[in-house]
């Protein structure tokens, strides 16, 4: 029986047995830990219809402009350093999206949002007391911010 592909030392597959190349299946482990030990910028689309109107929303939502207009439909908003989050004028594709941030300060992100005229489509508790307050732009698209749980 084949043992299961690891990923070597210098970032190589093996076989389980130090035999270099990857086992069948196991191309996307590879691929994955290669990625997780590499400096990375995070950039997330979200789709949307009315880009004029769309923009205002996210305005609200993050409580800042955007931080550059990449071309005359799509604006970026840098949240953290390497982790940004464009609004694109995408008709065909709007509404489908799903992004989760996770924050240091749920409650203060969240009433900041509420404070601007956005209320949640959903607040969630999972077992292990992790919260998420999820919102959804004009179009559907999810945007859903996570806090540690309390105390």
């Amino acid at each position: 029986m084949a043992r299961p592909a690891v990923l070597g030392e210098d970032g190589a597959m093996t076989d389980g047995d130090g035999r270099r190349g990857s086992a069948r299946g196991s191309s996307s482990y590879g691929r994955i830990a290669t990625i997780a030990r590499m400096a990375l910028d995070l950039f997330v689309v979200m789709p949307v219809t009315d880009f004029a109107a769309a923009t205002a929303w996210y305005e609200k939502l993050f409580g800042v402009p955007f931080t550059f207009r990449a071309h005359d439909t799509e604006v970026v908003w840098e949240l953290a350093e390497h982790r940004s989050i464009a609004v694109n004028q995408r008709p065909e594709t709007a509404g489908h999206s799903h992004v989760t941030i996770f924050v240091d300060d749920l409650d203060a992100v969240v009433d900041g949002i509420t404070a601007r005229g956005i209320e949640p489509a959903l607040r969630e508790t999972y077992g292990n007391g992790v919260r998420k307050i999820t919102y959804h732009d004009p179009d559907g698209n999810e945007i859903g911010y996570g806090g540690a749980p309390l105390g």
